[in-house]
């Protein structure tokens, strides 16, 4: 498998686009304004201790507070206890309290009305290794299967764990040598002593470490990916990135290039297309099937239709093979969308079981070239299939998209039949509430045509009613639902 990397770099925001056998499958956007929090450590406040929920609220400067449960918080730094078991979790009133100062790591984004969620257990990645601060032996990527390629990496790495410090080895550094792992072991000391200095001046206006921006971190986490090219089309960026990559990551200096070409890269393979279709709710497949991807904050739903495929044989095949495609293109949608968290798939119904489980084993094949943790369960009594894959940051819809200002989020619009029906009702109750001689009603052109034209009889109907003129406006700026029902 052929990967490329387009990078491309503006002063507000850094887009990059993974390409692999020329399609497009993931896209990571960062701007400066938003940049994502995982990985910052910030010297916090506790303002509030919730034991019902059995957290903490922390103040660590952002615009909501952020929130810390008693199950990420690692007892060692706070009490010391060893008659608890090893996973006994004490009422969190025993390890924080309001007023307190602490140490703590960004986990999870804000996302949506939720505040960041943290962590005292403090981890601080470079390209092979991860340094534990609160921990003092070496653990191995579980990716990382052959028994003596861990067995080998231990013993490069145990002689730098210390009572202060530890190291977990991560997948990219299989068959990496003693001198690339010393390297990162060294650069990680000298980080975390920045971050001890920092925590030492109590300053809380500003995180004590902030991990890597986009197009540098882009380069130190992608594992297992064979990269021929990785074009960025800014030349400041690219020496910088090229002096990042010749002390952390030399085996991808060769592959770096600048982009001084006057079409923009995101031109390169489709990519701006990409992306606008990634945001819409129905993607198409090759067979004349179609999928429906909806996005909410609990979990997101993904629905397979047959739409105009027939088949050749008969309705089972084609239901399965249906389904069959469908499961490289949720994959794909999966990663490109960066959807996370809960996701329930509604296959269509197969009654075949050996059809189930080819079926399942496709989208775990799929998926398995998702660098995202992720687990895929049996198919459900309803026919349902539910999937979980690690969510730590906003998908591309909530990057690129807000609410709807019309119908504020629900996807829908009240009719105008439905509006004009309000009003109605509206002016029935403010004339039963108060005096006046007429009524105006500004509405938008389409309601407001509607009450002239269609509902008309309805309106001289109501003005017999009530005995009083009802006049009509257009509001141009008001959308459908907006109205007005004014006396006088």
């Amino acid at each position: 498998m052929s990967g490329e990397l387009l990078i491309n770099v503006t002063p507000s925001e850094t887009r990059v686009a993974l390409i692999e056998n020329g399609v497009l499958q993931e896209v990571h956007v960062e701007r400066e304004s938003r940049r994502g929090l995982v990985g910052n450590i910030y010297l916090g406040k506790v303002i509030r201790v919730l034991p019902g929920m059995q957290a903490a609220f922390i103040d660590i400067n952002l615009e909501k507070a952020a929130f810390l449960h008693a199950s990420d918080i690692n007892t060692k730094l706070i009490i010391s206890n060893d008659d608890l078991p090893a996973d006994h979790v004490p009422d969190i009133r025993a390890l924080v309290h309001e007023g307190q100062q602490i140490v703590v790591q960004v986990i999870k984004d804000p996302l949506g009305t939720k505040g960041a969620r943290l962590t005292t257990d403090i981890t601080v990645a470079a390209r092979y290794l991860v340094l534990m601060p609160n921990a003092n032996h070496a653990g191995i990527s579980q990716r990382i299967e052959s028994s003596k390629e861990r067995n080998r990496l231990k013993d490069i790495i145990t002689p730098y764990c210390s009572e202060e410090h530890g190291f977990i080895v991560r997948t990219a550094a299989e068959g990496a040598n003693e001198k690339e792992l010393k390297h990162d072991a060294e650069f990680l000391r000298r980080v975390w002593k920045k971050v001890q200095d920092r925590k030492k001046r109590k300053q809380m206006k500003a995180p004590i470490y902030q991990d890597l921006s986009l197009a540098f971190r882009v380069l130190r986490d992608f594992v297992g990916i064979d990269l021929e090219r990785i074009r960025i089309d800014s030349k400041l960026t690219f020496e910088q990135l090229r002096e990042f990559t010749e002390e952390f990551v030399p085996n991808l200096t060769p592959f770096l290039e600048n982009y001084p070409g006057e079409r923009p890269i995101f031109d390169l393979f489709d990519v701006e297309n990409e992306i606008q279709r990634a945001l819409h709710r129905r993607i198409e497949l090759k067979s004349g099937g179609y999928l429906i991807i909806d996005q909410t904050e609990a979990m997101t739903t993904i629905d397979i239709n047959t739409g105009g495929f027939v088949g050749h044989r008969n309705l089972e095949e084609t239901i399965f093979n249906t389904n069959s495609e469908a499961t490289q293109v949720i994959a794909r949608q999966l990663r490109l969308r960066n959807l996370g968290g809960i996701i329930i798939v509604d296959f269509i119904d197969m009654n075949s079981t050996e059809h189930q489980k080819r079926v399942l084993h496709s989208l775990d094949v799929a998926m398995a070239k998702d660098n995202v943790k992720y687990s895929i369960s049996n198919f459900s009594k309803l026919g349902l299939v539910e999937m979980t894959r690690k969510r730590t940051r906003e998908s591309l819809e909530h990057i690129l998209c807000g609410e709807c200002s019309v119908c504020s989020g629900r996807g829908h619009l009240k009719t105008v039949e439905t509006v004009c029906f309000e009003i109605l009702r509206e002016i029935v109750r403010v004339n039963r509430a108060y005096d006046s001689d007429k009524f105006i009603v500004y509405a938008s052109s389409a309601v407001s045509e509607s009450l002239i034209n269609d509902e008309y009889h309805h309106l001289a109907e109501l003005e017999v009613f009530i005995g009083k003129q009802i006049k009509v406006q257009t509001e141009t700026m008001y959308n459908q639902e907006q109205f007005d029902v004014i006396m006088m």
